[in-house]
């Protein structure tokens, strides 16, 4: 004969559920002190009936092992009200960074020119300002990297032609001891 699965809930006949409490209360007793002599562990268990009345376990003195887990417990930290306050906080801040994520990604892709089939004309609208904004951006930093360049290349430029114009001065020297009267192209 095979028993049918428990359903995890309260016992509403005060009769049954007494009788229940007594075999499982015995139950778990016998399983504590199984485990503390199979396993040679410290096993403290309390236990109060639904009247207040108490009923224990221990393998060694219920005081030290008490004290133990006070001492144990110390170092343990608990979730306080302001704690559970925090993280459903974080919960809700996590939650909500997740969504501008995706509104991120959305219109990531609609900028890419994706799933643009349910957008209303006002969105391909604001998609279209969006662009060309974004088109001004892009000429308006090209043509400050054009004028850094051509600044540079300028820069370069007088410096080659002070240094051709130094080169033509030697050239010009050592010619002259020399004697020739040739003269060069000073770079004009």
């Amino acid at each position: 004969m095979v028993r049918g699965k428990i359903v995890m809930k309260r016992i509403e006949n005060a009769a049954n559920r007494l009788v229940t409490f007594t075999k499982r209360r015995n139950g778990l007793l016998k399983k504590a002190f199984e485990l503390s002599v199979l396993c040679d562990v410290d096993v403290a268990v309390i236990v109060f009936s639904q009247k207040g009345r108490l009923y224990e376990f221990s393998s060694c003195d219920m005081q030290k092992t008490i004290e133990r887990y006070h001492m144990y417990s110390k170092d343990i930290p608990t979730f306080k009200p302001e704690m559970e306050q925090h993280m459903q906080h974080l919960r809700i801040e996590t939650e909500n960074m997740f969504k501008k994520i995706e509104f991120l990604e959305v219109s990531k892709r609609k900028l890419l020119g994706q799933g643009l089939g349910s957008c209303s004309v006002k969105e391909l609208q604001e998609i279209g300002s969006q662009l060309e904004q974004s088109l001004k951006n892009i000429r308006a930093r090209k043509a400050q990297l054009y004028k850094e360049q051509i600044h540079q290349l300028k820069a370069k430029e007088r410096m080659l032609l002070e240094e051709n114009v130094k080169l033509c001065e030697k050239i010009s020297v050592m010619v002259g001891s020399h004697g020739n009267n040739y003269e060069p192209n000073k770079g004009k």
